[in-house]
């Protein structure tokens, strides 16, 4: 009846509900001598003994009872249930009744035992020195049952990633246990085993390559497909310089079976899978993994999330300058054609249906699950996290190698000012908003930030191609400040670097005058203090251009507007003076007084009239220009901060102004509001309302009609595919202009009649406008006459050669000698150059801290082997000295009390001649016979017995002082004393 009251509660326990309150009748069951009963208790033991469980010791008894039954299931109960409930005190109990276990007649007992001294040893490492000759006796035994040797292999792997060393010697069996195996998951666990081996012996590389060539070419099998690669990438043999022709020889094997792997129709773990694998050897082999650039992109649209990022790593390490700008085009194909999730779609992963492989994975060929591919479903919409790392990586192929695989930077331009466009918008953070909300739905940072740093480094780097990222910079902000719909905000991360591009380089502007009239909108708006103060820094820039040119005639109407314009900038600067940023509030004021300077010396200077040139003041063609200009700033090192030498009176913690708290306890600190709308803000500030559509979108975008196809390959569409229209009508406006002078050139039929070409219009011109050139008489021509000489022309020998692309020199970053400092990429979570995470520690599978089965050598006589070893035998020698000591002075003690205890008795006199021999001047000139060392008891009674009795009744005397012997002073052990007493009595 109680087993079957615990059997219902073990059934409620799987539903979560506590039974811990019944261990002691659990203890009872187990007790029980029924097998069917015991059955059921040692079940309810797994179900709910833990290690604090009190009842756990009273069973230790139990457990080595059943542990010797005669009865092998009877024996193999406490054997499955010791895994469960160990402990270090009950393994140390149990160890002595499990060893022999191993030699059991019945192979299941002896798998059994070999698994759980396995998870013993993970609690109680002491348990493989015991363990492990009886545990290798068993794996070198050829006769071994194949179960057991699986299970024997099992350990071995486990144990091997921590000491490979004491592994090594078993090389030869587990070789041979690889080939002639014939199990699939015991090979699994060989060959991880191998590639943790070969690091230590590299004549194992062209050992095991044969066997694991066949089985990659022969197995059915996905999973041992898989570790067979896997194996070969983690144990260096690709990567091996030994031999290069096997090497290449097996990588091209590895590589087609992972194209096999991925082309695999409806089963998305083997494509994860495979995609790990071609990360690995991308490493090693670039070149072979590139050639697989079809199917891998194919994966970069595929509806699970974490293949397009498996992906994404590797398209990041096979990009080369001829596949950058096919890849980066179908990336961007990706981001304008997906759409972002709405608010009831955020936090839920998207819905790809039903999943139906087509094959099993390790019984048939890969070859019979490839099935023709269906046409994709819906798209899913993409989160923004997934765009950002998407964002992320365009970037980081574009700008590795210092920009060595980009071959046209006005198209990387391009790419930029669209990515800007297309990077996700990061709302501003209210009270109201929930940080948990926040922090799941909202992506982590600003990617438009690195985009305006990357489109900077563009501008500061590539001096050919400085004009055109100044002009991007402006058509951005310029866009941000007229298009209402726009995605920028004045606290977008991407208007900072490009206010300073505007700023620095404003010589390249196209339209100074609308370039500062937005800076000044959106300084004026609610921009974070960071943003304001990149602002502040370039109106003043803009503004020395356009009123510092000292060529133009200081006429009235410049007078009139370069006064106007500084009086637009005082207004804006004015209120910044009191913002909350001290560092706003420095350069508000430091640029609005000295404005208000040049205001005053504009208004003193008299125009120029028909009589009398006169020059513009100086403070506005000379003083002013010089603060920006002089030496031209160039790219920094990412480290070159650290190598800068910091003073030696430098003190950070010093005071500039001890009135410090004072005067900013004094500010007022409300927030700044508005100024009130009058007729001159809202005449130089409020932009003219939009009477025609915008200007930059070309007139048959506008017409309506057929909507654009989607692109489903990469190697389909243009740049028409990814690229907004104003874009594509400025690339083409350069290109006609560029190519207006070239008669080979054909222009589009959309931008030129069709007969209107250059060749026509040189014809035309040259013949009058009533020249036909159908009227023209076609002529035959007779190939076979190549001998005829044609007077009059000369036939160019050589085909034309086009002209080649612009030479383009990339500054290097700046750094001092002392030191290595060099650019450092972006991070990235699934970066393979970045750092790898590293590996939490002393927890395995079982939840148990297993770091320091490490430390225990499996070799005989190896205890010293490893530095920690030699560290623990010193540490216990050490505390063997001091235990020793400790021991000494306590017996020392003893010794002391018991003679002081004789002394006050009446002892004789040998003994208080023992005592005092030290002591006593007269006894020791008289005691000469009287032996000075400490020597056996037999041997001081000898000594003393030939005494003579003079020396006796000399020392009886100073028995009267009755002074207490020092417990420093060294005397004669306690038998010594014991014998003397005897023998005087």
């Amino acid at each position: 009846m109680k087993a079957t009251a615990l059997m219902k509660l073990i059934y409620l326990e799987m539903f979560g509900h506590d039974m811990s309150w019944a261990s002691f009748h659990v203890l009872e069951v187990m007790s029980s001598p029924k097998y069917l009963q015991k059955r059921v208790g040692y079940l309810g033991a797994v179900q709910s003994f833990r290690q604090d469980t009190e009842v756990l010791m009273l069973a230790t008894n139990l457990l080595k009872k059943d542990l010797t039954s005669t009865s092998a299931i009877t024996m193999s109960l406490p054997i499955v249930t010791l895994p469960h409930v160990i402990t270090p005190s009950l393994a140390l109990s149990v160890l002595s009744d499990l060893l022999p276990r191993l030699t059991h007649s019945n192979p299941a007992i002896r798998k059994k035992t070999i698994v759980t001294l396995y998870r013993l040893a993970l609690v109680y490492p002491e348990t493989l020195r015991p363990a492990w000759p009886k545990i290798k006796d068993r794996l070198m035994d050829e006769g071994e049952d194949p179960s057991v040797t699986a299970a024997i292999v099992n350990v071995v792997c486990e144990l091997g990633w921590r000491r490979p060393h004491d592994f090594l010697p078993l090389a030869p069996r587990l070789f041979e246990l690889l080939v002639d195996g014939g199990n699939n998951w015991m090979a699994i666990k060989l060959i991880k085993l191998f590639a943790t081996l070969t690091p230590l012996e590299p004549r194992l590389v062209k050992k095991l390559l044969p066997p694991l060539t066949s089985i990659i070419r022969t197995t059915p099998a996905m999973s041992l497909l898989y570790e067979c690669i896997n194996g070969i990438i983690q144990g260096g043999i690709l990567g091996n310089g030994d031999d290069s022709a096997a090497g290449e020889e097996i990588a091209t094997l590895c590589v087609g079976k992972l194209r096999g792997m991925i082309m695999v129709e409806g089963d998305p773990n083997l494509k994860y899978v495979a995609l790990l694998a071609f990360n690995k050897i991308v490493l090693t082999h670039p070149y072979l993994v590139a050639e697989q650039e079809d199917v891998i992109m194919d994966c970069i649209d595929n509806p699970d999330i974490s293949i397009r990022l498996r992906a994404l790593d590797l398209v990041v390490g096979m990009v080369s300058s001829e596949n950058l700008m096919s890849i980066v085009g179908r990336l961007m194909r990706q981001l304008r054609n997906s759409r972002s999730p709405t608010t009831d779609e955020r936090g839920q992963r998207p819905a790809v249906g039903a999943i139906e492989p087509a094959a099993d994975s390790d019984d048939e060929a890969p070859e019979i699950a490839i099935r023709p591919s269906r046409e994709p479903s819906s798209e899913p919409p993409l989160p923004d996290e997934y765009k950002i790392d998407v964002i992320s990586r365009v970037l980081e192929m574009c700008s590795s190698n210092n920009y060595g695989n980009l071959v046209d930077f006005d198209w990387y331009i391009d790419i930029l000012i669209q990515l800007v466009r297309e990077a996700p918008v990061v709302r501003p953070v209210t009270m109201l908003d929930d940080s948990d909300s926040r922090s799941r739905d909202e992506p982590a940072l600003d990617v438009s930030g690195r985009i305006g740093d990357e489109l900077r480094s563009v501008a500061v780097k590539v001096r050919a191609i400085r004009l055109q990222a100044t002009r991007a910079a402006e058509a951005i902000l310029i866009s941000a400040y007229n298009d209402n719909s726009s995605p920028l905000t004045p606290a977008s991360g991407a208007l900072r670097p490009i206010a300073w591009i505007v700023g620095e380089y404003a010589s390249n502007l196209e339209t100074p005058d609308g370039t500062l009239t937005a800076l000044l909108h959106i300084t004026r708006s609610s921009a974070p203090p960071e943003a304001l103060i990149i602002f502040l820094q370039a109106i003043p820039k803009t503004f020395a251009f356009i009123a510092g040119d000292d060529q133009v005639i200081w006429t009235p109407e410049r007078k009139t507007m370069v006064s106007l314009l500084m009086a637009r900038i005082i207004h804006v600067l004015e209120p910044l003076a009191i913002h909350p940023d001290l560092e706003v509030q420095e350069r508000a004021v430091e640029i609005t007084e000295l404005l208000r300077l040049a205001a005053e010396a504009a208004s003193g200077q008299e125009p120029s009239s028909d009589e009398i040139q006169q020059d513009a003041p100086l403070l506005l063609t000379q003083a002013i220009p010089s603060l920006f200009s002089g030496l031209e700033l160039n790219s920094v090192a990412v480290g070159a901060q650290r190598n800068v030498p910091v003073p030696s009176d430098l003190d950070l913690d010093e005071l500039i102004n001890p009135n410090l708290t004072n005067l900013l306890r004094t500010v007022d600190m409300t927030a700044l509001d508005e100024p009130d709308e009058d007729g001159f803000e809202t005449y130089y500030h409020q932009p003219p309302a939009a009477a025609a559509p915008t200007a930059g979108e070309p007139a048959i975008n506008r017409l309506g009609g057929a909507s654009e196809d989607a692109v489903h390959s990469y190697q389909q569409g243009g740049e028409e595919s990814y690229l907004d229209p104003d874009i594509l009508a400025r690339r083409r406006a350069e290109r006609l202009e560029r190519n207006k002078d070239d008669p080979f050139y054909i222009a589009p039929t959309d931008a030129v009649s069709r007969s209107s070409t250059p060749l026509h219009n040189i014809l035309q011109s040259n013949n009058g406008p009533d020249f036909d050139v159908d009227e023209i008489p076609v002529m035959q021509l007779e190939l076979d006459r190549t001998n005829t000489p044609v007077t009059g022309q000369s036939s160019p020998k050589k085909p034309i050669i086009p002209k080649s692309r612009q030479r383009i020199q990339v500054a290097a970053d700046e750094t001092l000698v002392s030191g290595s400092s060099s650019p450092g990429n972006y991070d990235s979570e699934s970066n393979l150059d970045a750092p790898q995470r590293p590996k939490l520690k002393g927890k395995s599978l079982l939840q148990v801290d297993s770091s320091h089965i490490g430390t225990i050598s499996l070799e005989e006589g190896d205890h010293a082997a490893s530095a920690l070893d030699f560290e623990r035998q010193q540490r216990e020698e050490a505390e063997m000295a001091k235990a020793m000591k400790e021991v000494e002075r306590l017996r020392l003690e003893m010794q002391r009390a018991n003679e002081r205890i004789q002394a006050a008795q009446g002892v004789s006199t040998e003994t208080v001649v023992k005592k005092k021999k030290k002591k006593s001047k007269p006894v020791e000139a008289e005691a000469g016979k009287v032996p000075t060392k400490k020597k056996k008891s037999k041997q001081v009674a000898t000594d003393e017995g030939q005494g003579e009795p003079s020396i006796s009744a000399d020392v009886v005397k100073p028995k009267k002082k009755k002074k207490k012997p020092k417990p420093e002073e060294g005397g004669s052990e306690h038998q010594e004393s014991l014998v003397s007493g005897e023998n005087g009595a």
